[in-house]
């Protein structure tokens, strides 16, 4: 079943959208959660069902449950949330493929470095006036400045999962 979304200007619902990080760590035998606040987001649909936008998140919101490890994080070990506070999705295309998949490509910005990622994501509601588009996808972090790793406890990608209403932005 493909969802119909309607043409025009959305806006980010902070408050119906969630971002999530995991990542192992202890030489892969422990996985830790957290969680980003999403702050804004626009984006348009346009005639030919494709899309633009941007989405963007609080880098000093990162959430574990563990406040010393939360702290270490916002650091410039990681997110350097105090000269970065903000991390962005800046949305270059996203096109319908088959049923309710959405090809999205943009450039991605953590600690001021920006670099392409591209994903498969799911659009799993859409009516006139809201829409929700759901997608996961894996992160370098060595790529955005983001290397340190005591010990070697940290490999491999961190995997990033994101579930984003949109309303209708008004006019």
């Amino acid at each position: 079943m493909t969802v119909a979304v309607e043409t025009g200007l959305w806006q980010l619902d902070p408050t119906a959208s969630t971002v999530a990080v995991r990542h192992k760590t202890f030489w892969g035998l422990v996985t830790v959660k957290g969680t980003l606040a999403a702050t804004g987001g626009r984006g348009e649909v346009r005639p030919d069902g494709s899309a633009t936008g941007t989405v963007t998140l609080d880098a000093a919101s990162v959430d574990t449950g563990h406040a010393k490890r939360d702290k270490h994080l916002r650091s410039a070990d990681f997110f350097d949330a105090d000269n970065h506070p903000e991390i962005t999705f800046a949305v270059r295309g996203a096109d319908r493929l088959d049923g309710d998949t959405v090809r999205v490509t943009g450039q991605l910005t953590v600690r001021g470095i920006s670099r392409p990622v591209s994903f498969t994501a799911r659009l799993t509601a859409a009516d006139a006036e809201a829409l929700t588009v759901e997608a996961e996808f894996t992160v370098d972090r060595d790529k955005f400045g983001m290397g340190w790793n005591q010990l070697g406890m940290m490999r491999g990608l961190t995997t990033v999962t994101a579930a984003l209403r949109f309303t209708r932005a008004g006019a």
